[in-house]
């Protein structure tokens, strides 16, 4: 029998700085209504879902970087949307800033969960690759900080299963590295989920500028077809709080296609029914156990940057 189901990029426009979680929560559950209208059964929404992307900002009151991050999940102002989600049978995937205490220390990581269609929370994942400064830079227009607000994950990349398949999950700038997507796929991954914030120029970096979209499709494309996963991504989008957000949302099919992109940039809900039996086909063409060779990769997890050639 195909294992054949709707699922969702839940693609959210502009969130204010100022703006309360129960109207950015209030959003989602329209979006979540109308994956349920559609005969949807599983959404993806961006990360850090429920705030304004801060980390743009140097922030030096304390209490307001605090009321951007979840201590409890969930909490009274995100109840509501697992409710809904319960009440429809859509599971989902959720972005947000997590703040734990683990040793006694307190840690504050960007993070996201699997939720499934009774509203219950199925596994957790930390982002590993922070881009951006750890220190503000007055030179840069655009600041990135997200190692100076957070620490790097610390659950590896691990695979859960839902919706009678295997799920991972990545968190924006995972996406444009291979190893994530080869980790998920040793463990047998079949649909990956992705939320991102990126903004549509980087200053620092205006080479790239005309390449957004590229950089953006072209490593979930290769990780899907060479891991042999389907791929829902979803973003932050438009014009927020003065910059702007590059959307486009997709889903990407095991072959490498983008079978589903959205269209504009504010909340908007980008369906596509998926066979996650279609992963087989790439999973066998690859067919890892004949045709790997562990015993050839040791500088991947040797060397952190590039160095001489072996043997020089």
């Amino acid at each position: 029998m195909a294992r054949k189901m709707v699922v969702a990029a839940a693609q959210l426009g502009p969130i204010r700085r100022k703006e309360l979680r129960s109207q950015v929560v209030d959003r989602m559950i329209v979006l979540i209504e109308q994956a349920h209208a559609l005969g949807g059964s599983f959404v993806v929404f961006p990360e850090m879902a429920l705030t304004t992307f801060f980390p743009r900002w140097l922030i030096d009151d304390e209490d307001e970087i605090a009321g951007f991050f979840e201590r409890e999940l969930p909490g009274p102002d995100t109840q509501p949307l697992f409710d809904a989600a319960a009440g429809l049978g859509v599971g989902f995937y959720l972005g947000f800033c997590e703040e734990v205490v683990e040793g006694g220390t307190r840690r504050r990581y960007n993070s996201s969960v699997l939720v499934d269609g009774l509203g219950s929370m199925i596994g957790k994942y930390r982002k590993v690759h922070l881009p951006g400064n750890a220190t503000y830079d007055p030179s840069l227009r655009l600041q990135h900080l997200e190692p100076w607000y957070f620490e790097p994950g610390n659950l590896g990349f691990p695979v859960f299963e839902m919706l009678d398949a295997r799920l991972g999950m990545l968190i924006c700038n995972d996406r444009r590295w291979p190893e994530p997507y080869r980790v998920l796929g040793l463990q047998g991954v079949e649909l990956v989920c992705v939320g991102f914030n990126s903004p549509a120029e980087l200053p620092d970096h205006p080479l790239q500028n005309g390449l957004r979209t590229l950089h953006h499709l072209a490593p979930m494309q290769a990780g899907a077809y060479q891991n042999g996963t389907w791929i829902i991504a979803s973003a932050k989008a438009g014009p927020e709080e003065g910059f702007d957000m590059m959307g486009h949302s997709c889903i990407v099919s095991p072959s490498g296609e983008v079978v589903a992109t959205s269209s504009t940039l504010g909340d908007e809900l980008v369906p596509y029914e998926i066979d996650l039996d279609l992963t087989r086909e790439y999973k066998s063409f690859f067919d890892f156990a004949t045709y790997r060779r562990p015993e050839c990769y040791g500088l991947i997890t040797e060397r952190k940057e590039a160095g001489p050639p072996i043997g020089s």
